[in-house]
């Protein structure tokens, strides 16, 4: 997932490729790792053996749950079937790929807008788990999936929500998809997700958001839909593990000309000043970008950057054992940052002059 904003301060062209490190702030959404089925011992050995039977029968298997999947009137029925096919594809890529090609996907879809809420979990972490195949993210699209996880996401389970995100970060990975998952009313939901969820959910919130948000027209949704309040107020909690995944999606969004007073609003100028100060090498490098972009164009801004006491920091960051680029970008923003005191010192001695 690269970011590919850029911009020049300086005779300097500054890019976030520059920053390799980005998408390794992020773990990856794998299969349902949240949604582990509470079993007995009992139905624990009847799994174990329906998977060692489907080794060697995966393709009777797989129509004889697609069967059941389409034609059954039981909820129960729909469930074991559903749920056995996430056993089949949580960690064989060849089941997935047998799976859509015998038309599994379809009825997994549908389960999505099941008013059961446990068969709509299990359709949705079949399809996450399906989607984790590249082959099988168009078919996923074109048979109607993303306004349905798009719901789940909305009215799901905590699980379904988790899950439902995954599979939207998945289908994102195809840029087309990006605009029709942002049209679709996912971001909204994400940043409410990203506020309001779990640890997990928070963590796929974020990855998904910063997956989407490579696009102009889903930067603007997320700013518009608040994501700046959340994203500084995980910045501001060392411990939580989110910091660096926070400050990525933070920077992805700078170049939407919303996203800079909001980053003001919502308190984000000391946060990021103090991370500068307190955080880790990685963390500081990504706060100094977004304090760049935040001061390239803004004297009021520049002016509420230097009274929090960011040059010490950041003289500290250009002179340390930072990367070049990182003291590039520090040695830039301590340029602008003194430029209102030397404009205001050079309106002082004009004024001097003016008087004699």
């Amino acid at each position: 997932m690269a970011n590919h904003n850029s911009f020049t301060y300086m005779d300097h062209s500054f890019s976030d490729i520059s920053l390799n490190f980005d998408s390794s702030a992020f773990s990856d959404c794998n299969s349902d790792i949240s949604c582990e089925f509470p079993t007995t011992t009992s139905e624990s050995r009847q799994r174990k053996l329906f998977l060692s039977c489907a080794v060697d029968n995966s393709d009777d298997v797989i129509r004889n749950l697609i069967t059941h999947l389409e034609s059954s009137s039981s909820i129960e029925e729909q469930k074991q079937a559903a749920m056995e096919i996430r056993l089949l594809s949580k960690n064989k890529p060849e089941n997935r790929i047998k799976l859509a090609k015998a038309g599994a996907i379809k009825p997994l879809v549908s389960l999505i807008s099941s008013s059961d809420l446990q068969l709509q979990e299990y359709g949705v972490t079949a399809v996450l788990n399906l989607s984790l195949c590249d082959e099988n993210k168009e078919m996923i699209v074109s048979s109607g999936a993303v306004k349905p996880l798009v719901n789940a996401l909305r009215l799901g389970t905590p699980t379904t929500k988790e899950n439902a995100a995954c599979a939207l970060l998945r289908l994102s990975q195809v840029e087309e998809n990006k605009i029709t998952i942002g049209r679709s009313g996912a971001i909204p939901l994400l940043v409410n997700l990203l506020e309001n969820g779990g640890f997990r959910a928070k963590k796929d919130a974020s990855t998904a958001l910063y997956s989407l948000c490579s696009t102009n027209e889903n930067k603007t949704r997320a700013v518009e839909s608040g994501i700046m309040k959340p994203l500084v107020e995980l910045m501001i909690d060392f411990e939580s593990d989110m910091v660096d995944k926070s400050a990525f999606v933070m920077n992805l969004l700078m170049s939407a000309p919303e996203s800079k007073p909001a980053v003001v609003e919502e308190g984000g100028v000391p946060v990021l000043v103090e991370i500068v100060e307190a955080g880790t090498q990685r963390q500081k490098e990504i706060s100094v970008s977004i304090l760049l972009q935040l001061c390239e164009e803004s004297v009021v801004y520049r002016t509420m950057v230097a009274r929090e006491g960011a040059v010490p920091p950041l003289v500290a960051l250009s002179q340390g054992s930072a990367s070049r680029g990182a003291k590039v970008k520090a040695e830039a923003l301590i340029e602008l940052l003194r430029q209102p005191r030397q404009q205001q010192q050079q309106q002082h001695f004009e004024s001097n002059d003016n008087e004699r």
